[in-house]
């Protein structure tokens, strides 16, 4: 099954919104976060740009360069589109750069190009939030505003982040979910991630794991393996079917990323094992043509893998078979 966060792309939106904003306000920069992980208050703001926004025209076209975790990944694709219509409303211009993988190293070279070439902001997703953060602090140093959105980079290595959910009511949710699809809510469950790096896939499965401690509802769940497949198909398509190998009485793949999602519930189908196995998480439902079944959950219409259900939580937009 995928599921959606709703607001993406006015989260997005406001990412843009603030780097253009930041290039042209001075002393009023957010500072970064204090702590390790992203806030986790989910970003919210009207579509239109802000107050200040208009000011930031004013001053001239801002350059702003895009570089997510990689530009195969649809979701990328989808949160380019708020940073193009905030760019529109602003009067700025994008340039999206990026690698073919998700990778840090292949993300630093184009730091460092948009850093001499002039851009007034870096909007970033991180891969490793660590090995980035030397070139974007060296952007930072040449006045580059550095807005870090979706998976954060290294605190001090950005001025601002804007989360796209709310990173605890995700673990939340992933684990609910997963109680819902298995009988009894007992049973072995795995989950397969994006890279081993990722701050917010990071942050989600943490949050899954103290769910799982500190609420005896779920006692009877038992998370067996963390596996990452870097985002990449091919790569997440042997890691779900390593894990239907290991473990013989795997009820459930939680996995909170859309290529990682898409693979799992395709070696499910393909092992014949639909109806032992139930496969969650977070995703867009187009990216799975052939095995997704159209439903809908308050007027919205949304797609679902039939093998796994989920339930409505603060901010997602879910699909149910």
């Amino acid at each position: 099954m995928k599921h959606t966060l709703s607001g993406r792309l006015l989260a997005v939106v406001a990412v843009a919104a603030l780097a253009f904003t930041a290039c042209s306000s001075s002393g009023s920069t957010p500072s970064p976060s204090t702590s390790a992980a992203p806030p986790s208050t989910a970003a919210s703001a009207p579509a239109s740009a802000p107050a200040s926004a208009p000011a930031s025209a004013a001053a001239g076209a801002i350059k702003v360069g895009y570089l997510p975790k990689d530009i195969v990944n649809q979701y990328f694709a989808a949160a380019k589109t708020g940073i193009d219509k905030a760019a529109g409303e602003l009067g700025g211009t994008v340039t999206q750069v990026g690698p073919n993988e998700a990778k840090a190293d292949l993300q630093i070279p184009f730091i460092t190009d948009l850093t001499t070439s002039g851009v007034n902001a870096i909007i970033i997703s991180a891969d490793d939030k660590d090995a980035v953060a030397p070139a974007l602090k060296q952007a930072m140093q040449q006045g580059i505003k550095v807005v870090g959105f979706d998976s954060s980079p290294a605190v001090g290595a950005y001025n601002v982040f804007v989360n796209q959910a709310d990173f605890s009511g995700v673990g939340d949710s992933l684990v609910d979910w997963t109680c819902q699809i298995v009988p009894n809510c007992t049973g072995d469950f795995a989950i397969l991630s994006a890279a081993a790096t990722a701050t917010n896939q990071n942050t989600w499965i943490d949050g899954m794991k103290k769910t799982l401690a500190s609420n005896p509802k779920y006692a009877k769940l038992k998370l067996v393996d963390t596996v990452y497949g870097d985002d990449d198909a091919t790569k997440s398509t042997q890691q779900a079917q390593g894990l239907l190998t290991k473990y013989p009485n795997l009820k459930v793949i939680v996995a909170p990323t859309t290529v990682g999602i898409l693979a799992a519930a395709q070696v499910v189908k393909q092992a014949g094992k639909s109806d032992s196995i139930k496969v969650t998480g977070l995703g867009f439902p187009h990216e799975s043509n052939g095995i997704m079944k159209t439903g809908h959950w308050n007027g919205t219409d949304i797609g679902s893998i039939p093998i796994g259900r989920g339930k409505p939580s603060s901010g997602m937009t879910r699909s149910i078979s």
